[in-house]
């Protein structure tokens, strides 16, 4: 059983001064496959300080140095993408398919970056004044378990291509992704301490970066209540928050839909990363006049979707991430029940033939009205609501009355009305009839679903502050 038991600060591998040792667990198994010991304070610290002076020379280097280092970066996380594929199966739980993705994902930002970079300039003049957009310091970063190396990757790369330094604080329960990702890293032979990566919980490293003087920034994904902590934690210093936080993402259904079209897409949206991601479309507004006709056909859809073994290729959803993830997703559906939905798929307990593991039956409930727990709730699991709507207005006033505003996701046969209504949704990003997404649009959300946008160059001016000189 494998012991992850090094950090890294100021460009070395190094023994943590926290003596915590946290389980690692195999979600289709639930057994313990290794442990990682976690950093405190006192590591967290000394990671900032080798930050700190980083800072100032890395801030002066050249955009082509600093392409020339994404590009590195990129082709060594490459090189490691089936190790990591097969970190994300057996440590996250995610579907082969899913997981290959994901960690080609990760270099693939390291490569966005440096796209984004070669068209960006640093200067501007407006009227009279040189306003020079110049690299924040010290940012904290802190990612989340569901998409780990991903965020690891996207979130440095920005730090990287700003000219800032970095303290990463990854998810202790990904930590044999994170050194996987570490070891292409620091191969790529960056400056010593422009990017420093503490193992440690949320309440100790991650809090040490939220309040101490010396971040100037912290970036975090994760659940709207810890960005709310952050948020009030990182306020007393005056530091700068991108937070990317929860969804309830509708998926509209227009009445013109084509369902041979609208069901895959309904699904792929609700289900994707195992229905464990915060852009999952999970209320399905459908129109009253066709609601049978979709409950029929989305049932018949649902019937072919397997939930079980991730390294089984017939697999769309695996298993959650943890113990107590499966168990929110069951309390969710049994409160579905409660609150008088009407079960169209799935239901509690493992999907047949699963008897370990933190396996879940694809669920689907009908019948949902909008403030119903699993309506309102980020579940965090394969749990899908169908909501009826009478006409496109009660369509819109439904998908926007939600405490979050991160992603929507559009059906109808008619482009034109399909962009119009996209329009007037109140979510950072739109997705109509299945379009791909494309990795330099901003992402993030409106009201709850954060602050801040990610991706692109809405994404490097997060980590940039303009000075304006005169004379």
């Amino acid at each position: 059983m494998e012991t992850i038991d090094q950090i890294y600060i100021d460009g070395a591998y190094v023994t943590p001064h926290g003596t915590e040792l946290f389980d690692l667990h195999n979600p289709a198994t639930g057994n313990v496959i290794g442990r990682v010991r976690l950093g405190d304070e006192t590591d967290a610290r000394a990671a900032i300080a080798a930050a700190k002076r980083a800072f100032p020379a890395f801030s002066q280097t050249s955009k082509a140095d600093r392409i020339a280092m994404l590009r590195r970066m990129h082709d060594a996380v490459t090189a490691r993408a089936d190790a990591l594929t097969e970190a994300v199966i057996l440590e996250y739980g995610a579907p082969a398919s899913r997981a290959r993705w994901m960690a080609e994902y990760a270099a693939s930002v390291l490569a966005d970056a440096a796209r984004t970079l070669e068209d960006y300039d640093f200067t501007r003049r407006i009227g009279s004044a040189t306003v020079t957009m110049e690299p924040l310091g010290v940012v904290g970063i802190i990612t989340p378990w569901n998409s780990n190396a991903g965020f690891i990757c996207s979130k440095l790369a920005m730090v990287v291509a700003s000219g800032s330094t970095c303290v990463i604080k990854p998810s202790e329960m990904s930590a044999m992704q994170t050194r996987i990702v570490l070891e292409a890293l620091h191969e790529a032979g960056l400056p010593a301490g422009v990017f420093n990566i503490v193992n440690g919980r949320g309440d100790t490293v991650g809090a040490e970066f939220s309040t101490h003087p010396d971040i100037a920034k912290v970036s975090f994904t994760g659940s709207t209540a810890t960005g709310r902590a952050i948020l009030k934690a990182a306020s007393d210093t005056f530091k700068r928050v991108t937070l990317e936080l929860g969804g309830k993402s509708p998926m509209l259904i227009l009445d013109d839909a084509d369902f041979a079209e609208a069901v895959p897409f309904a699904l792929q949206a609700g289900y994707m990363n195992s229905g464990q991601a915060c852009i999952a479309g999970t209320r399905i507004l459908v129109p009253e006049a066709r609601l049978a006709e979709f409950e029929a056909a989305i049932a018949a859809g649902v019937a072919t979707i397997k939930s079980g073994d991730p390294r089984d290729p017939a697999t769309a959803i695996g298993p959650m991430v943890s113990e107590k993830q499966w168990q929110r997703v069951q309390s969710y559906i049994r409160r579905g029940i409660e609150e008088g939905a009407t079960l169209l798929a799935g239901g509690e307990g493992r999907p047949e033939g699963e008897t370990g593991g933190w396996f879940v039956r694809p669920t689907i409930f009908t019948a949902v009205r909008n403030d119903m727990a699993i309506a309102r709730d980020e579940i965090f699991g394969p749990v899908l609501s169908i909501i009826a709507y009478g006409s496109e207005e009660e369509a819109i006033a439904i998908a926007n009355d939600t405490s979050y505003g991160l992603h929507a996701y559009v059906a109808s046969t008619d482009p034109a009305r399909a962009r119009k209504v996209a329009g007037r949704l109140v979510a950072g990003r739109v997705i109509i009839n299945g379009a791909p997404m494309e990795p330099l649009a901003p992402f993030g959300g409106f009201k709850h679903s954060g602050i801040g946008r990610e991706n692109g160059v809405f994404g490097l001016e997060a980590y940039l502050e303009p000075k304006a000189v005169m004379g």
